[in-house]
């Protein structure tokens, strides 16, 4: 690879970074904004909604306007939206009559930054001239799991040292982040999606084909595998270990993390030796196995345990998702980039909030819930087979996916 791209790469994988900071810092900050500002906490946990709600609409609404106004500087004003909102944080609370006003408006500006990061990191990778783009694909999407593990760790740290109340330093420190990695993109070549002379399909095109739309059941179940579990995971732990929830918030969901960025740095190292889709049926019948192993262990233990299984098994759905469709759909350019990301997203939503739904009709029961969640490993192995069938040679041969 040209070594002027390995710049873009770096640049990228700090992308992801950027993005775990937005998504992870504001809700270690949730009691302390609850008795600073005196805001109910069901006020504070709707702005996890607001942020995750505009990322939703960034993904969809992106794809009309950064061919327009160019990957350089939507990447470059992804970063700064990033780092506007978490300066917000620190100053618009005092500034404004309303305090949670303030954290909205904050919220709302670098959820467009995460919305943007989402939609444009996978591609400005997918474009960079590397020998084997999935092995790239799947250690560019382990930086978010580092910088989320990375993130609570350090802050962790930041407030056992200098006393929680200091948080607005911190949050200045991690804007230095987002605002270094802009002058980095500035400066850093970015490579068409699309080849020369050639126009990405638009969302109607998508839309006609057949392969687009098994891609982003794909899509939307490896979001939902993922998060399924990933959001009880500081309950399994608090119960598993019998600790308090600040030490299950760290084992359950640091672990979780960990795992999952480790078996997408194992593919990025590796994957030019593995098929991806040999991978992939492997990790999700893996996922399967943890789900059944949550939810049918009579053991806390276990359950925690596999609980850690499915980090481990779902690092490569995302990733590897996101290169089965680059592979399948040439030319799909960011309309397909965008609408992946938005099926993504869904998933992520979907799996936690039908694992709650059935959990509830259960009178409360997390392990039926749990287990239910099982259809998203099975459509997902049943989406790469259909596929498989679809596209028995390369799928680079299949231009346009129809």
């Amino acid at each position: 690879m040209n070594q002027q791209y390995q710049k873009t790469i770096y640049a990228c994988f700090v992308g992801y970074v950027v993005q775990a900071i937005i998504n992870n810092f504001v809700p270690l900050l949730f009691l302390t904004f609850e008795s600073t500002y005196h805001i109910p906490l069901g006020q504070i946990t709707m702005l996890i909604t607001i942020n995750f709600g505009i990322q939703l609409l960034v993904d969809l609404l992106s794809a009309g306007f950064v061919d327009k106004i160019g990957y350089r500087i939507s990447i470059m004003l992804a970063h700064v939206f990033a780092a506007a909102g978490l300066l917000g944080l620190a100053v618009l609370p005092e500034l404004l009559p309303s305090a949670y006003a303030g954290l909205l408006i904050s919220v709302t500006i670098y959820a467009l930054g995460g919305g943007l990061l989402e939609v444009l990191v996978s591609p400005i990778v997918e474009s960079c001239p590397t020998d084997n783009k999935e092995k790239a694909m799947s250690l560019l999407h382990s930086f978010y799991c580092w910088g989320h593990v990375g993130v609570v760790l350090l802050s962790t740290l930041f407030f056992q040292v200098f006393g929680i109340e200091n948080w607005k330093i911190l949050t200045c420190i991690w804007i230095l982040v987002p605002a270094a990695n802009a002058f980095a993109f500035a400066k850093a070549p970015i490579a068409s999606l699309v080849e020369e002379g050639e126009s990405g399909m638009t969302m109607l095109d998508l839309c006609k084909s057949k392969i687009f739309w098994l891609l982003m059941l794909m899509m939307m179940c490896a979001g939902a595998s993922e998060q399924a579990v990933s959001q009880w995971a500081s309950t399994f732990a608090e119960r598993g270990l019998g600790v308090s929830k600040t030490l299950g918030d760290l084992a359950g969901p640091m672990t979780f993390a960990v795992l999952m960025g480790s078996a997408r740095a194992f593919y990025g190292k590796f994957g030019d030796r593995i098929e991806l889709d040999k991978f992939m049926i492997g990790s999700a019948f893996l996922c399967i196995l943890s789900y059944l192993c949550i939810s049918l262990s009579p053991s806390p233990v276990w359950s925690l345990i596999g609980c850690g299984i499915c980090g481990l098994s779902v690092g490569i759905m995302w990733p590897g998702s996101f290169s089965k469709a680059s592979a399948s759909i040439r030319n799909g350019g960011t309309a397909l980039f965008a609408l992946l990301a938005l099926a993504g997203d869904v998933g992520c939503s979907g799996g936690p909030t039908l694992v709650g739904y059935i959990s509830s009709m259960a009178s409360d029961d997390l392990k039926k819930g749990i287990l239910a969640a099982v259809i998203f490993p099975v459509l997902l192995v049943s989406g790469i087979l259909i596929l498989k069938m679809i596209l028995p040679g390369k799928p680079e041969a299949n231009k346009g996916g129809k």
